[in-house]
């Protein structure tokens, strides 16, 4: 079986960026896994499609770091899952996130749109 082609609509996260949305995603409360998957997928009108072997990899380095928790319960769905939520630590960790993806937007602006006579 050969790979799917990737689809030319699918925007590609920039390393560690996957990590950053998990705990932007957290910041409203506790969620399992595929509905932190969904949730920013719809948040991006699904330009973003976070695939379970980058997701559940990253929950685990997450929790593994202290930045989330997480407990069984049971989902929407009457199905058995994890539940993540952010700790104290990840709340910090995600506005240093915050403000290191801000500097990262202005640095790319300012090369993509050069100030008059930069160029």
């Amino acid at each position: 079986m050969s790979p799917k082609p990737p689809d030319p609509e699918r925007l590609e996260l920039l390393q560690g960026t996957l990590d950053m949305l998990i705990l932007r995603t957290l910041q409203w409360g506790p969620r399992h896994g595929h509905g932190i998957g969904q949730n920013i997928s719809q948040q991006s009108d699904e330009l973003l499609k976070v695939e379970t072997g980058s997701l559940y990899p990253a929950l685990h380095r997450l929790e593994k770091r202290g930045w989330l928790k997480s407990e069984w319960g049971i989902s929407e769905a009457n199905h058995k899952a994890k539940f993540y939520r952010l700790t104290a630590t990840g709340k910090a960790q995600l506005s240093r996130e915050q403000d290191r993806w801000s500097q990262l937007v202005h640095a790319i602006g300012r090369v993509m749109n050069p100030a008059a006579g930069e160029e």
